[in-house]
């Protein structure tokens, strides 16, 4: 068995100096830390949603089962995000306060997108959409009434080639009617809206980072989630503005019950067509107006300034690919429900 001082002993015998130590080992950076503040509203949503699905299991809250569910999987999303570290980047600056990123996305958007790699925060961004989303919904139906608006979908149902057997059309017609008039119902409407928003900002911003990764760059998913909450900002707030205005001033006869659900403001090419004639074109060209290349740019903008390494060809590859899902799913959907839009 060799002696492992032989070298060491040969060298100094030899009058040569000993061989240098071996290096040290490499120090290991600290790895991000993970948003853990987020699991007791998690939990919290959890058990509330557990709450309402049993009362409404129980009848004692009526639509309370599909409440409980949307808060029960809300709150199990969100614990399970809470273990996605946050990204492990160098603040150049302090965090802006929630005012001054709505307010500079509006003319300082790359400020804001730059601010928003150190510090992805998006809950300001995320309740202003949905605040005004549930203002315009109320308006909406206060305006157009509930009853025309659930007869106009039940009617447009019935014409579909998927629908419920005839002996139920008439039990989903008033359960819809109750849910559109009972404020109770009205009320877990709105919260659920709460759960839809961030579900859909999750599914864009898981979306965006595969994108990115693929045309070759690197985001962090709450940097991607930051990114699609603040750049979708501008576009809801213009938009959802503008329909409140235009809501009052044409006439209730004159507003599509389901079209004119999101929006009232026609800004693109969607006019071009007439639904009723042309259902599938008329979608297409709605996606292709003024509004929709403004939000384009910001999300890009967005993805650009705010990951940690997007170049703008990424930023654009991811954008315009997500879009383009959006857009077939829209037609495809249109596609087997042209009624709804006739």
């Amino acid at each position: 068995m060799s002696d492992p001082n032989s070298d060491f002993q040969a060298a100094a015998g030899a009058g040569l100096p000993p061989p240098p130590p071996p290096p040290p080992p490499p120090q290991l950076e600290p790895a991000a830390p993970r948003p853990t503040k987020l699991r007791p509203i998690a939990i919290g949503l959890f058990v509330l949603g557990l709450i309402a699905l049993i009362a409404g299991i129980a009848k004692i809250l009526p639509g309370g089962i599909f409440t409980g569910l949307a808060f029960v999987c809300w709150g199990l999303l969100l614990f399970g995000l809470s273990f996605i570290r946050l990204p492990d980047t160098a603040a150049d600056e302090p965090p802006m306060s929630p005012g001054q990123k709505i307010l500079g996305v509006f003319y300082e958007p790359t400020r804001v997108f730059r601010n928003l790699r150190s510090h992805p925060k998006w809950l300001a961004a995320f309740l202003v959409i949905v605040l005004v989303n549930i203002v315009y919904s109320f308006a909406f139906a206060q305006r157009v009434t509930p009853e025309r608006i659930v007869g106009y979908t039940m009617d447009k149902l019935a014409e579909s080639p998927i629908k419920p057997p005839p002996d139920r059309m008439e039990q989903a017609r008033d359960d819809a009617l109750k849910q559109a008039t009972q404020p109770v119902q009205r009320v877990q409407t709105a919260a659920k809206t709460f759960v839809g928003i961030f579900v859909l900002g999750a599914i864009v911003a898981a979306l965006y980072l595969l994108g990115v990764v693929i045309f070759g760059g690197r985001i962090n998913f709450w940097q991607a989630l930051a990114v699609y909450f603040y750049a979708s900002l501008p576009v809801v707030l213009i938009q959802k503005l503008l329909s409140l205005v235009i809501l009052f001033i044409k006439s209730p006869d004159d507003i599509h019950p389901i079209l004119n659900q999101e929006t009232m403001v026609q800004d693109n090419l969607g006019v071009l067509f007439n639904p009723a004639d042309h259902p599938v074109l008329f979608v297409a060209a709605s996606v292709i107006g003024v509004l929709s290349f403004y939000g384009l740019w910001l999300r890009a903008k967005g993805l650009q300034n705010g990951g940690t390494k997007v170049s703008s060809t990424a930023a654009w590859g991811a954008t315009l690919s997500v879009w383009l899902l959006w857009v077939l799913f829209a037609v495809a959907l249109t596609a087997v429900f042209p009624s709804f839009i006739s």
